[in-house]
């Protein structure tokens, strides 16, 4: 048999009603079948998540299940999956997502156009009956450039507030270098310190057209919908984002972006705090606190001068208790 060209890694956790979606659309990516390697992740699913894995495996030229009894998140899920990678390509899909046909057959194909060592696409929001596209914020398509230089300015959206590990597919360089795999154990916002990890030391990449991934907003069991212990995750993950920074010849450049969305992140979390029972919300607020007080004073005032009034109101009373007093 032959080596895939790409392998899609799927981890998911109680997904069964969307996942047999999300596995039909993977078996129309390639012209040839055998391009395509699945790996799937059930991660402690209680429902038929897994069943459906198995099933849908029978149909693929090339695929594992790999079963965790009880969940280990997102994060490493994901990294079990990228140990099985084969061939000269790999991707992420989540479980209640899904593709258009033929959109691995044209990323790979646009891989080895442009030799550069990841692609970014936009993708589709979809929530309920309502979809809407979201343009991966980068001006130039189809032209290869370095990920350093997508990270400015500081005051606009980039590349690395396009988080998405599933828009877009990796040359297995990334892997090879260490770049590609989720931090251990985080359970929410673990794609933060990795798209940063990502675009500060990867050589090149471009963002290409191509038949879009569709993204379920809205579902229940969405981390984006959760108010739990795992959102705790949340400032431990900004805080890796700020020591990847830090390690960097060039932190000065890239820490203003930095703090600018460590404040505008922790506003909206903040926020969703209030959600959280008394004790939770408590801890949120108290870790976000120890994240800005390791914040540079100066670059905190000039991103706050720069923030929406409605988001220094939130934040106005955690940042005097880190210590940043205006």
């Amino acid at each position: 048999m032959r080596t895939p060209l790409v392998t899609v890694i799927l981890p998911a956790k109680d997904a069964a009603p969307y996942i047999g979606t999300t596995l039909e659309t993977l078996l129309r990516q390639f012209d040839d079948p055998s391009a395509l390697k699945l790996v799937a992740v059930d991660d402690g699913s209680s429902d038929g998540t897994g069943d459906q894995m198995r099933s849908y495996a029978e149909r693929f030229a090339r695929a594992e299940v790999l079963v965790n009894p009880r969940p280990v998140g997102l994060a490493t899920a994901r990294n079990q999956g990228l140990a099985h990678v084969e061939g000269d390509a790999f991707c992420f899909i989540d479980g209640d997502d899904w593709m258009q046909p033929r959109r691995l057959q044209v990323l790979a194909s646009r891989m080895r156009e442009l030799g550069c060592d990841f692609l970014r696409t936009d993708h589709v929001r979809v929530t309920g009956s309502a979809r809407k596209i979201v343009r991966a914020p980068f001006a130039w398509r189809g032209v290869v450039a370095s990920p350093r230089d997508a990270i400015l300015p500081a005051d606009d959206t980039t590349m690395v507030d396009y988080p998405y590990a599933w828009a877009g597919i990796f040359h297995r360089r990334i892997l090879e270098e260490g770049l590609a795999a989720f931090p251990e154990g985080l359970f929410t916002a673990e794609d933060r310190p990795w798209i940063w990890r990502l675009h500060l030391q990867a050589a090149s990449f471009a963002v290409v057209d191509a038949p879009t991934l569709l993204y379920r907003r809205g579902i229940a069991t969405s981390l984006t919908q959760v108010r739990d212990r795992r959102q705790l995750d949340f400032p431990r993950a900004l805080s890796q984002v700020v020591q990847t920074v830090e390690q960097d010849a060039e932190a000065h450049r890239f820490m203003p972006k930095v703090v600018r969305t460590a404040l505008a992140l922790s506003s909206h979390h903040i926020v969703r705090s209030r959600r959280m029972t008394p004790s939770l919300r408590r801890e949120m607020r108290g870790s976000i606190r120890d994240l800005l007080a390791t914040l540079d004073p100066a670059d905190v005032a000039h991103a706050l001068d720069r923030l929406e009034g409605s988001k220094r109101r939130v934040l106005a009373r955690t940042l005097r208790e880190a210590g940043h007093a205006r």
